[in-house]
């Protein structure tokens, strides 16, 4: 039974049951409304509580459900919510912990609520592309006041109980509790028992306001401005209006008319997959919940640079004691240095205490000596991205490291079999690729050689949830999941250039799109030096691959991006804003005329379909070779690590919104208009992908 019931001196407690966040799911709901029935038929109860197991009261809705017919199938949630509103009996709700959605949305239709100090309250269905559908449009208003629920339901954020207890004349909270919650509910609720006359209805309350029209119209403006790809968030302003301008059954009937619209939108379906996407990532098929785990109470960063003392700061906020490693003594300064400035940043911004900046740099333990890395369980280089270099660090690591000790590679490319060679335990090595910054970018790419041990692979998914990442895993090949895939893109863009488009013109269409930096901007922020090196190699590996060579002749002008204040763009000292250059619009001019290639009109959307579809057709390829496990992992990669659009759902999910079927017809269109086959057969599909558009099947 997900709800238990119990009496205790004539109140009745309904617990709720259902790990691990107690949702609201079918049984659940029947469960409460039985309970609520047992109670009001026994004349001995006089009164009922509800709480919840656990550490919290309820997450709220089974999202689950979503969609689905035991989403409505009844008793539905605003069957439940009035059942417990027309109680003669008093209601009262305990509340700790977390308090979400459909489960806030309970409380406001119950009679009184009661909260532990620190619980956290929102109603974050707008990032799902939602509004609240229960009733939360309309009742949080009425209990906290207009502007205070605008701002919760638009946002999605969540509120600590004592922030909202603390509004003058709010009446969400009776009383805020430091002690035992539940027994301070049963007490209340046998002292609200005695009283006459009928239990208060958030939903009788008027929602008070001194400028209606006023703070809708400016909070409309703002949030067209900030959420224009986001239609749920425009949404949630109607339905608040709603709440101060129309009588209650009314504005319910509009929220409710809202929440089933959004519901069938795009945008919704993408955030809704990429929500289920993020947590399916940790699951390994092969690798059980209850795998063991290695212990990691101390780490190693070899390498000080950007991206070495990004991957310590990560693990110094988590409270883990750092080593980190490197040649020579100036480097290693330079890289503490660089840790610390940003540490200062944040006590500056307010977002870090000057007492937790002290105890993190505590923990950081600079060497330049091998031998402190003994003690360490976790190592991870972070060191030139080539291969002898790689070679040099893992041997000495074989020597010094200590058995058992996990050895890691933060390769973005190369081959972790073959790093794993170097060693005597390939069963210890593991890819753990951090994007850049990395003590600020989400992904963690998880890469498991063909000897990883399981136990190390659990550790390393365990780990990424410690220091707060999401975490995919990807098996062994050139470039993994993101770099092989964006390889693709970036040739894509490449040869728009060639044909016709500008470097601004891409970049536009693609951040019209909704990526948050278009593929010329995003090379320039990396480094163009990075892409030509790639280059340099696949032209002796790969010769069969062509590439457009107009990024070589940029690169040959030494003009590497952002960090030499020239790329694709032109930078002015101390400012990272892209001014596009002249120079090297007339260089692809002059490199397609000697290409001999005729340059014409390129419209947006060509350059949208050329760019994602070579996404899709690569991350089809990876999908069939094994490489990732399942199309939202790769959704993941590029929603948290290359700016694609959340309300587009990653790439695989876009492609399953557009249909197979589409994809395969434009990228036949584009084969067509490439009968030279300059583009060395990117537009032949991918088996699965023609297979998908066959049978008019998904990829997610």
């Amino acid at each position: 039974m997900t709800t238990r019931y119990a009496v205790d001196d004539g109140v009745a407690v309904l617990t709720l049951d259902n790990p691990p966040v107690n949702g609201l799911g079918y049984e659940t709901r029947r469960a409460l409304v039985a309970g609520l029935d047992q109670a009001l038929a026994d004349p001995a109860v006089l009164a009922v509580v509800i709480n919840g197991a656990g550490k919290s009261f309820t997450g709220g809705a089974d999202i689950r459900e979503f969609g689905k017919p035991a989403a409505m199938q009844e008793p539905n949630l605003l069957s439940v919510i009035s059942a417990f509103e027309a109680s003669p009996k008093p209601v009262v709700v305990a509340i700790h912990g977390v308090c979400m959605g459909g489960g806030l949305e309970l409380a406001l239709g119950c009679h009184y609520r009661l909260a532990s100090s620190g619980t956290q309250v929102a109603l974050p269905e707008v990032k799902l592309g939602l509004v609240p559908g229960a009733g939360g449009t309309q009742r949080l208003p009425r209990a906290i006041g207009l502007e205070t629920a605008m701002n919760m339901i638009v946002s999605g954020h969540p509120v600590a109980s004592e922030a909202l207890a603390a509004i003058p004349g709010q009446k969400l909270f009776d009383r805020i509790v430091d002690g035992d919650l539940l027994a301070a509910a049963k007490s209340f609720a046998r002292e609200r028992a005695a009283d006459a006359g009928p239990h208060p209805r958030m939903r009788d309350r008027r929602v008070a306001h001194a400028n209606v029209e006023g703070f809708v119209l400016f909070t409309r403006t703002t949030v067209g401005a900030m959420a224009k790809d986001y239609p749920a968030a425009q949404r949630c302003v109607d339905c608040v209006e709603a709440a101060a301008r129309k009588r209650f059954d009314d504005g319910m009937k509009f929220e409710r008319d809202t929440f089933a619209a959004l519901m069938m939108s795009p945008e919704s379906r993408a955030l809704r997959h990429a929500f289920f996407a993020e947590r399916a990532a940790s699951k390994i098929a092969d690798v059980p919940d209850d795998t063991p785990q290695r212990e990691v109470r101390k780490v190693g960063v070899i390498g000080a640079g950007m991206m070495g003392g990004g991957i310590a700061m990560n693990f110094l906020n988590a409270g883990l004691p750092v080593v980190i490693l490197e040649t020579k003594q100036e480097a290693l300064d330079r890289g503490v240095a660089t840790i610390r400035k940003n540490y200062e940043g944040n006590v500056r911004k307010g977002s870090l205490s000057e007492a937790k900046f002290e105890a993190r740099m505590a923990l950081l333990q600079p060497t330049l000596d091998y031998a402190d890395l003994a003690d360490c369980d976790l190592i991870i280089e972070a060191v030139f991205e080539e291969m002898g270099v790689k070679q040099a660090v893992f041997e000495q690591l074989d020597a010094v490291a200590k058995q058992g000790a996990i050895l890691a590679s933060n390769t973005s490319t190369l081959d972790l079999d073959k790093i794993a060679s170097f060693t005597k335990r390939p069963q210890d090595v593991i890819g753990l690729h951090f994007f850049s910054p990395a003590h600020v970018m989400k992904l963690l790419e998880v890469v498991r050689g063909k000897a990883t041990a399981k136990d190390v692979l659990a550790t390393a998914m365990s780990v990424a949830k410690k220091i707060r990442k999401t975490a995919v895993v990807s098996g062994v090949c050139d470039g993994f999941i993101g770099n092989r895939m964006i390889e693709q893109y970036s040739r894509q863009a490449m040869f728009l250039l060639e044909e016709g488009a500008l470097p601004a013109q891409v970049d536009a269409a693609a951040e019209r799109f909704g990526f948050m930096m278009g593929p010329f901007r995003m090379s320039d922020l990396a480094g163009n030096d990075i892409g030509w090196a790639i280059r340099k190699r696949r032209y002796v590996e790969q010769p069969e691959l062509t590439y457009s060579a107009v990024a070589d002749r940029l690169c040959e002008q030494g003009r590497f991006g952002q960090k030499t204040g020239a790329g694709w763009y032109d930078y002015k000292p101390g400012d990272r804003k892209a001014h596009p250059s002249a120079l090297v619009d007339a260089l692809i001019v002059e490199h397609s005329k000697n290409a001999g290639i005729a340059r014409r009109k390129i419209v947006d959307a060509e350059i949208v379909e050329r760019l994602v579809y070579a996404l899709v057709n690569e991350g089809a390829k990876i999908l069939e070779e094994g490489i990732a496990a399942k199309a939202g992992d790769i959704d993941m990669v590029y929603l948290f690590g290359y700016g694609f659009p959340p309300f587009r759902g990653g790439p695989m999910r876009y492609a399953d919104e557009v249909g197979a079927f589409n994809v395969v017809r434009a990228m036949r269109r584009y084969a067509d208009a490439d009968p030279d086959n300059r583009q060395a057969g990117a537009w032949e599909p991918a088996p699965l992908l023609a297979a998908l558009a066959a049978d008019g099947k998904t990829f997610t």
